[in-house]
């Protein structure tokens, strides 16, 4: 029996699975050098030192506008900070989503688009964070690409929602309940301002796929213009 492209079923690509052990197998290795079961003592700083070389600081952006210096060591921050994050569990639920999200991209755009997706979320993510975000606090975690995946997978639902001729805001719900409840997580506990590169990976992760789909451009233009 053939499977459909959205078939929960399928086996997970393996770019998408690759990504995920990466980011699965760097916080396995965090967690068990800071329970002292691997690396000896220096391996409970191991998290720390990665934050410092791999983390995306705001302050950095900063300094290379300002000294229009953009050392490789830097610039890497742009695409690193993904596979560094703060807990388990943050790694644990920014992977489920990778595979959740990843899996149905790269099954209707293949693994080359997802791929770029992925980093060119994150460098946006960065990016808006650097020059918007109030704030010297690191970014770090996988969900500013994560969420370019979301990106990319609502302008596929949006298109198939119009091929059937439903309403095509139900494509938007999954971002909207996302940020909504990072809004109720913030209120109640006192968010940080990851949300500014979460949504900039959103649209980054969207635009991309408008522009790789086949005629995805012109459906859109086409679509405007009825309206």
């Amino acid at each position: 029996m053939n499977q459909s492209p959205m078939n929960p079923m399928n086996p997970v690509p393996p770019v998408v699975l690759a990504l995920c052990i990466v980011i699965v197998g760097i916080e396995a290795a965090f967690s068990l050098g800071a329970s002292g079961l691997v690396g000896g003592p220096g391996a409970v700083g191991w998290r720390l030192a990665a934050m410092e070389r791999f983390a995306f600081f705001p302050q950095v952006l900063s300094w290379m506008f300002e000294t229009g210096r953009f050392p490789p060591e830097h610039l890497v921050r742009f695409v690193s900070y993904p596979f560094v994050h703060g807990s388990f569990t943050h790694a644990l639920f920014a992977g489920v989503m990778l595979l959740a999200m990843g899996k149905m991209v790269a099954e209707a755009l293949g693994p080359v688009r997802t791929v770029a997706i992925f980093f060119a979320s994150s460098l946006g993510g960065a990016l808006a964070y650097g020059l918007l975000a109030d704030t010297q606090v690191p970014l770090i975690g996988a969900f500013p690409p994560v969420y370019g995946l979301i990106g990319g997978f609502t302008y596929l639902l949006w298109l198939r929602l119009g091929i059937l001729g439903e309403s095509q805001v139900r494509a938007f719900s999954l971002i909207g309940m996302l940020l909504g409840i990072q809004l109720l997580f913030g209120l109640i506990f006192g968010g940080s301002q990851d949300w500014i590169a979460d949504l900039a990976g959103f649209a980054v992760g969207f635009a991309m796929t408008l522009v790789m789909v086949p005629g995805g451009w012109a459906r859109l233009l086409a679509k405007l213009r009825r309206d």
